[in-house]
């Protein structure tokens, strides 16, 4: 199979993250921080490797601040209703993915105001804008770092400028862009930094985390056991264990850091030129193919590698539903999660068929799948 469905989850995972989870569960299998013998032990220093490689990834000073998840939605949950209380306002983009979409929604049944940024067609967010947006009771401006329907990237660092001058927080939704983009919260003025270990970080499936910087307060969502202060029934104030309550899935996180490590090895700047290789050309064919509309920036310097199309007005699903049957293609169509940003730009009743590519993608994958699109076009006649 040509797998073209890397803004979902990337696949294959490097052989590294698999074998890791095994050893995990052979070797390091009991419960970390529950115990004083060896085998707890030897689980709870995992971890905590696991949480310095992502402290350095993103240029966090102190490991603890990255507190783990199951995925991005629930590290947005947690700090989108851990800081919006009753009075708040918050600034977001139309381009946002339901993680961030729907908490908002569910939020302002809750008294909290939220002011929409109209991006354009192509998917970019001004920050004239959002600054025109703030009040005086904003809280926070939160906004996904690329689109997962189009790839287009946002102004983070001007935002991150924006929110610190107005004595905000900037609360950044980094799903498609961990692994992919440098991100360093420091230069990029984050207070919160939501990501998912099975997409650019090459983890597996139900891991994700937060980064939470010094002096922000935020609620926890959960209350109950870390394997700390179990004399008290108040939940832990110290970081991690005031977030992580609960057995971690500590094959999972092993996984997530051998992914991590596999990327650093590379070097995301390699990554990202060789992902850049595979736009470019995919970009290039999609423009002689005369029945194709793409939809985003249409430059590699200005999107990950996440591309949408559609076939004249033929129904996405239809299209995505012969690569995979007649051509062994694996693409997604629809909404893909983020009907405002489908509102944006102009395909929500018809959706899009989005390619996105990976690390493990070649040359050979992207001539293969213009040449489906020219057959497929083909028989439309």
């Amino acid at each position: 199979m040509i797998y073209l469905d890397n803004a979902a989850t990337t696949w294959p995972k490097p052989e590294r993250t698999i074998t890791s989870m095994a050893d995990c569960i052979r070797n390091s299998g009991a419960n970390p921080g529950r115990g004083g013998h060896k085998m707890s032990l030897a689980a709870g220093r995992l971890i905590y490797n696991a949480r310095e490689l992502l402290a350095k990834l993103f240029n966090v000073d102190n490991p603890s601040r990255v507190i783990f998840t199951g995925n991005a939605t629930e590290s947005l949950n947690l700090v989108l209703k851990g800081i919006l209380k009753p009075g708040s306002h918050v600034i977001t983009s139309s381009m946002e993915h339901n993680a961030v979409a729907r908490p908002l929604h569910f939020l302002k049944s809750q008294g909290i105001e939220v002011s929409e940024v109209e991006c354009s067609p192509a998917g970019f967010m001004d920050p004239v804008d959002v600054e025109k947006s703030i009040r005086k009771n904003t809280t926070a401006i939160v906004v996904l770092h690329a689109s997962n329907v189009n790839g287009a990237i946002m102004p983070v660092e001007s935002l991150g400028e924006i929110a610190s001058k107005h004595g905000i927080k900037f609360v950044l939704d980094a799903a498609q862009t961990a692994g992919l983009l440098d991100i360093d919260v420091k230069k990029l003025r984050v207070d919160a930094l939501a990501f998912t270990g099975h997409k650019g970080l090459y983890g597996p499936q139900g891991t994700g985390g937060l980064f939470i910087r010094e002096g922000l307060e935020i609620m926890p969502l959960l209350q109950g056991g870390t394997g700390s202060k179990s004399e008290s029934l108040d939940q832990p104030v110290d970081f991690p264990d005031r977030f992580e309550s609960g057995t971690p899935n500590t094959p999972g996180i092993v996984g997530l850091a051998e992914g991590v490590r596999v990327i650093t090895e590379k070097g995301l700047e390699e990554i990202r030129k060789h992902e850049n290789i595979l736009l470019r050309r995919f970009l290039d064919g999609l423009e002689q193919i005369k029945q194709i509309q793409v939809y985003g920036p249409c430059n590699p310097k200005l999107q990950v590698p996440v591309v949408s199309i559609n076939v004249k007005d033929q129904d996405s699903s239809e299209i995505a539903f012969i690569l995979d049957k007649v051509f062994d293609i694996a693409s997604r169509s629809g909404l893909h999660c983020s009907p405002q940003a489908h509102k944006t730009i102009g395909t929500l009743n018809q959706g899009t068929v989005r390619f996105s590519f990976s690390m493990y993608n070649t040359i050979d994958d992207v001539d293969k799948t213009l040449h489906a699109l020219e057959e497929i076009i083909a028989e439309m006649h």
